[in-house]
């Protein structure tokens, strides 16, 4: 029974598996590694592309790239008040970092550029590690911490407190800092 089922799959152009038009690459597993060896070689050489690429961009100018961040949310315990710093409160925390001959640009690799994620991971820590009493003084840390260990050339820090604890009703209060990095 079976002999004849694959005898009628084979007349229709049957795979056998239900599908039709069988690639005979689809069993052989040397054929994966193959295409799996072709693809490497493809990905080689596109970053020898790549590299070739920045060798003809240097000594001019390249694009200037802005990493932004948004409305990262953490809970925090800075403030004036004994309360907020041993009850804390939500923080709001934005930043914009500028990358100068950003390669990325042309290698299309995150090591090439400010790998945002990390950062968030970054900030999370320096925010949340000590208390502030002012949100100046926490935005200068984010931003020497950012500078420091990604070598932005601009970084801009924003810190707000969506519910800020004062007696009058104000929708959010915040503070901004710009901190230039060592090569700007």
């Amino acid at each position: 029974m079976d002999d004849e089922r694959d005898e009628r799959a084979s007349d229709e152009g049957d795979d056998g598996r239900g599908g039709r038009n069988f690639d005979p690459r689809d069993a052989d597993p040397r054929a994966d590694d193959a295409a799996g060896a072709a693809d490497v070689d493809a990905d080689v050489e596109e970053d020898e592309e790549d590299d070739d690429d920045l060798e003809e961009l240097d000594g001019e100018e390249r694009d200037e790239v802005t990493v932004e961040i948004r409305g990262l949310s953490l809970y925090t315990h800075h403030g004036v008040s004994a309360a907020e710093r041993e009850i804390g409160q939500r923080l709001l925390v934005d930043l914009r970092m500028a990358v100068v001959d950003c390669d990325a640009v042309v290698t299309d690799r995150v090591a090439d550029t400010i790998d945002y994620g990390e950062v968030c991971q970054l900030v999370a820590l320096v925010a949340q590690q000590r208390s502030y009493k002012t949100l100046e003084r926490l935005c200068a840390a984010i931003a020497d911490r950012v500078v420091s260990d990604y070598g932005a050339e601009e970084v801009w820090v924003k810190c707000t407190k969506p519910e800020p604890p004062i007696p009058l009703a104000v929708e959010e209060v915040s503070v901004e800092l710009w901190r230039a990095g060592d090569g700007a």
